[in-house]
C-alpha cells in the first residue's frame, strides 16, 4: 500500500527552483536595461583642446595639427587623420609625435605644404591609460569655411555587437570573481563542512568557469574592440600580439595565470581539504588555504586595479591598494550572500554559528568598503558639483542608496540569525532524522520501517530482490527520506524567514554589483569636469572680442615716461592683428627707437611668442597674422627702449577666447 503525502501547497522541493529562477530572472532584466540604454563605454580620457581649434578659421595653413587630452594616451600609426574637403588625407600619414610636457598630454601630425583653402575635418582615434577606447572628430578652416564629402562613421570606438559582447563579459567578469572570492571565504571562515558540500563546490567552479571564460572572451576581442569593431579580428595574430603589447593585454594575461593557480586552490579546498577529517591538520590547512587563496585574489583583483580607474588619475600609487581592498571586500560581502542563499536553500546542516560567522566577515566588509569607497569617491568626483552633475557621481549616488538598502535588509536577516536554532531540523519522532546525512551526500541511511515498507510493496523478501530491484528501491527510498527531511526543515519559521531575507539581500546586490559594474565604464566626475573646462576654454574664441590694454612705462631716462596701449584684435586663437601705440608723459605720440611684444600662456608652458611690430606712424606700430594657439589667459611683455641705455619691460595679463 503506498501512502500519499496531504497537499501543504507548493512543493518545498520547488521552492529553490523559483528562488533561482527569480534571481535568474533579475540579472537578465537588470542587465538588459544596462544594454538597452549604453552605448560605448564612455570615455575616460577627453579631448581638451586643439590647434586649429575646432571650427577655427586660419589665414595660412597651419603646418601641424596638435591635439590635448585630459589624461595619458596610448596611440598608433592612423590615430589622428587630417582629411581635406574631398576626403583625402592632408597629413604626413605618420606616426602623431608625442608632444607633451609634464602634465600637459599633447600629440600632433604633420601637414602637407601648400594645402588649399577649405574646410577640414580631424578624425582621432586613442585608448584612454584605464584601457577605454576614445574617439572624436572636429572641423577647421584655412582661407573660409568650404563645403566637405568627409563622411565618418556614426559607430564610435568601443560600439556595436563587439562593445555589446565586450560589455557582458566585462559585467559577467566581476560576477565570476565575486563567486569564486565569495565562495570560498566563506567556506573556510564561515562554514568549513561546506567543502564537502556539492552545491559549495558548485556555485565556487561556476564562478571560476565565468571569470575565465570572461576573461579569455575579453582578450580576443580586445582588438576588435578598440580598432576596427569586426568579430573577424578576433584572431588577427597581429592584433592580438599589440594587445598582449599593451596594458590592458597584459592585466588580461596575468589574470589567466591566476586563475591557472585559482584551479589548485578550489581543487585541494573540495578534495583534499573536505576529506581531512583530523581537526588539528584542517586547521594547519585552513590557514595554509586562507594565506595562499588570499594572495591569488588579492592578485586577480589588482588585474582590474592595474588597468582601469585606479592606475591613472592623481595618487594612483594609492588608488591602486585601495581599489584591491575595495574588490576584496565587495566579494567576501557578495560572494558570502550568494553561498548562504545556496547553503540555506540547497543544503540541509547549515547552522546558525555559520551564520554568524557570516554577519561578522559582512560586518568587517562593509567597514572597509566604507572607508575606501569614501577615497575613491574623493578622488573620482571631487566636488559637489561633480557628484549631482556627472553621470557617474548619480551612479554613485545610486550605488550609495543601494548599499544604504542592502544593510537595512541585513538587519532584518540578522534578526532571523537571532532566533534561529542548529536543530531546525531535529527529530520528528519516527528515527528518519537521526539519519541526517553529511553535507553533500545523496544517500541517507533508511529506517527499518521504510524498508520494510518497500520490501512488502515489491513483494518479496529483501533476500529475493534482484539486484537491480534493490538498487531502483534505494533511489527510492534516498528521495522519500530526503522530501521528508526538506519538509521537516521548511516547516521551520525561522530558518523561513532568514531564507526569504536573504533571497532579497540577494537580490539587492545583484542590481548593486550591475550598478558598481557601470561605475568602472562610465568617465569619472572629476575628469568630466575638467574635460568640459577644456573644451569651455577651447570654444571659447568663437565668443571672444578685442582686447585693449593699457600700461603706463618709465625707462629712469629722460623723457622716458609714457603709456603704452595695445589693441589684440579679433581677440580670439587663430590670426590677429596687433596695433600698438606709445604716448609721452605729455599725451602726445611717442616714438621710440626700439619696440618688441611677446606673449605667454603660463598656465600651459606656451611661450613666450615673440612679436615685432613695424613702425606704421608716429608712435603706432602694428603687426598682422599674430597666432595665437590656444584660448587662456595670456601675459604681454611689451619691452620699450627710449635711448641707448634706458630700457624698460612691462607686463599685463589679457584673456584671450
Amino acid at each position: 500500500m503506498s501512502a500519499t503525502a496531504p497537499h501543504a501547497g507548493p512543493s518545498p522541493i520547488r521552492r529553490p527552483v523559483a528562488a533561482a529562477a527569480l534571481l535568474a530572472a533579475l540579472v537578465s532584466l537588470v542587465f538588459g536595461l544596462l544594454l538597452a540604454g549604453a552605448g560605448p563605454a564612455s570615455a575616460h580620457a577627453a579631448l581638451t583642446g586643439s590647434d586649429p581649434g575646432d571650427g577655427a578659421v586660419v589665414d595660412t595653413a597651419p603646418k601641424e595639427v596638435t591635439l590635448s587630452f585630459s589624461e595619458a594616451i596610448a596611440v598608433g600609426d592612423d590615430s589622428i587623420r587630417v582629411l581635406d574637403p574631398s576626403g583625402k588625407r592632408a597629413d604626413t600619414e605618420a606616426e602623431p609625435r608625442d608632444l607633451s610636457e609634464g602634465s600637459t598630454v599633447r600629440y600632433g601630425v604633420a601637414l602637407h605644404s601648400g594645402l588649399p583653402d577649405g574646410t577640414y575635418t580631424v578624425a582621432w582615434q586613442a585608448i584612454s591609460a584605464d584601457s577605454h577606447p576614445i574617439s572624436g572628430a572636429f572641423t577647421f578652416s584655412i582661407g573660409a569655411p568650404s563645403e566637405t564629402t568627409v563622411a565618418l562613421s556614426s559607430q564610435d570606438v568601443g560600439g556595436g555587437p563587439v562593445g555589446v559582447v565586450y560589455d557582458i563579459a566585462r559585467y559577467a567578469a566581476y560576477g565570476g570573481f565575486v563567486l569564486l572570492v565569495g565562495g570560498s571565504a566563506f567556506v573556510l571562515v564561515c562554514w568549513r563542512q561546506g567543502a564537502s558540500a556539492l552545491p559549495m563546490q558548485r556555485l565556487v567552479v561556476r564562478g571560476w568557469l565565468t571569470l575565465t571564460a570572461a576573461t579569455l572572451v575579453m582578450l580576443l576581442l580586445r582588438n576588435p574592440y578598440t580598432g576596427s569593431g569586426k568579430f573577424a579580428d578576433a584572431f588577427d595574430l597581429a592584433g592580438l600580439q599589440s594587445v598582449l603589447d599593451t596594458k590592458p593585454g597584459a592585466a588580461l594575461v596575468s589574470r589567466l595565470l591566476l586563475l591557472g593557480a585559482a584551479a589548485l586552490f578550489i581543487a585541494v579546498l573540495f578534495g583534499t581539504y573536505a576529506r581531512r577529517e583530523d581537526e588539528r591538520e584542517k586547521k594547519d590547512l585552513t590557514f595554509g588555504l586562507a594565506i595562499g587563496g588570499g594572495v591569488v585574489a588579492a592578485g586577480i583583483a589588482a588585474t582590474w586595479a592595474m588597468s582601469e580607474h585606479a592606475s591613472t588619475g592623481i595618487q594612483a600609487s594609492i588608488a591602486m591598494p585601495v581599489d584591491v581592498a575595495h574588490l576584496l571586500a565587495v566579494a567576501a560581502w557578495l560572494g558570502g550572500l550568494a553561498s548562504l542563499l545556496v547553503a540555506l536553500y540547497r543544503t540541509p546542516d547549515i547552522g546558525s554559528a555559520a551564520v554568524r560567522r557570516f554577519s561578522s566577515v559582512a560586518f568587517g566588509s562593509v567597514v572597509v568598503l566604507a572607508a575606501t569607497g569614501i577615497y575613491q569617491s574623493w578622488r573620482q568626483v571631487g566636488s559637489w558639483s561633480a557628484l549631482t552633475g556627472t553621470r557617474y557621481g548619480q551612479l554613485l549616488i545610486l550605488k550609495v542608496a543601494l548599499i544604504a538598502v542592502l544593510l537595512g535588509v541585513a538587519w532584518f536577516s540578522r534578526r532571523w540569525t537571532g532566533r534561529l536554532t542548529d536543530t531546525a531540523v531535529a527529530s520528528s519522532g519516527t528515527g528518519e532524522e537521526d539519519a541526517a546525512t553529511e553535507p553533500g551526500n545523496t544517500a541517507p541511511v533508511v529506517t527499518s520501517e521504510e524498508a520494510s515498507g518497500a520490501s512488502g510493496a515489491s513483494g518479496a523478501s529483501g533476500d529475493d530482490i534482484a539486484p537491480e530491484r534493490a538498487a531502483q528501491l534505494a533511489r527510492q527510498r534516498a528521495v522519500l527520506t530526503a522530501t521528508k527531511k526538506k519538509r521537516v526543515r521548511d516547516a521551520d519559521p525561522e530558518r523561513s524567514g532568514l531564507r526569504r531575507s536573504v533571497l532579497a539581500e540577494a537580490a539587492v546586490a545583484v542590481v548593486l554589483l550591475a550598478v558598481t559594474t557601470m561605475l568602472t565604464s562610465t568617465e569619472p566626475g572629476r575628469t568630466e569636469e575638467e574635460a568640459a573646462a577644456g573644451a569651455t576654454a577651447a570654444t571659447a574664441p568663437a565668443a571672444g572680442g578685442p582686447v585693449n590694454l593699457s600700461m603706463p612705462f618709465d625707462t629712469g631716462g629722460e623723457n622716458g615716461k609714457g603709456t603704452v596701449r595695445i589693441d589684440i584684435d579679433p581677440g580670439r586663437t587663430g590670426s590677429n592683428d596687433l596695433h600698438v601705440w606709445i604716448d609721452g608723459s605729455d599725451g602726445e605720440p611717442m616714438d621710440v627707437p626700439e619696440l618688441k611684444v611677446a606673449l605667454t600662456l603660463e598656465s600651459k608652458d606656451i611661450g613666450p611668442l615673440p612679436v615685432v611690430p613695424d613702425r606704421l606712424a608716429e608712435g603706432h606700430w602694428t603687426a598682422s597674422g599674430v597666432q595665437i594657439p590656444m584660448a587662456g589667459d595670456w601675459k604681454v611683455d611689451v619691452t620699450v627702449r627710449t635711448s641707448d641705455i634706458d630700457q624698460v619691460t612691462i607686463d599685463k595679463n589679457a584673456k584671450i577666447g
